[in-house]
């Protein structure tokens, strides 16, 4: 998304996708209580698998987060019971200063994607971001969040980061 400028990570390492979680006729039936889990989280994040579904793509490159290791299953935290979501990701580099934009873009996918009911806390791994206290303040202050979705400029590059991208 960058056009002209220097990109802050020039070279980043690709990792593959994960597998795509089959699913069997209880998880499909919307009769059956069907708690929210931490793949359920997870493949909500990177879905560009099908069609009709919009992975998160990072702001610099044409690869979605996953395909960065920004995003891993195993940094996905879900306690359906209380209605709570964590989510941690982890800038490619320590001085990127894409990581509020990445982190609001994360947070902005689940609000669109979950009930209401959940409180979602998206922050960086802790020790993997030079910012990453102020970040961290910034993405779990509800007014600045709102704030931010209310500026129409920063949320056409939100969106921008929440469309799917021809390969």
């Amino acid at each position: 998304m960058s056009s002209g400028t220097q990109l802050e990570n020039a070279n980043p390492v690709i990792f593959q996708r994960s597998d795509e979680r089959l699913l069997t006729a209880t998880d499909e039936d919307e009769d059956v209580h069907d708690p929210i889990d931490d793949r359920e989280i997870f493949d909500i994040l990177p879905e560009s698998s099908t069609p009709s579904h919009v992975s998160i793509n990072d702001p610099e490159h044409p690869l979605s987060l996953e395909e960065l290791n920004v995003v891993e299953q195993v940094r996905v935290k879900v306690k359906d019971a209380e209605s709570t979501v964590e989510v941690e990701f982890t800038p490619t580099i320590p001085h990127c200063s894409m990581a509020t934009l990445i982190g609001l873009s994360i947070k902005v996918k689940l609000l669109r994607s979950l009930p209401n009911r959940f409180k979602i806390d998206v922050h960086i791994t802790p020790g993997t971001h030079a910012s990453e206290e102020a970040v961290n303040k910034q993405l779990a202050d509800k007014e600045r969040v709102a704030a931010a979705l209310e500026n129409s400029s920063l949320l056409e590059v939100v969106n921008q980061c929440l469309t799917s991208r021809s390969m």
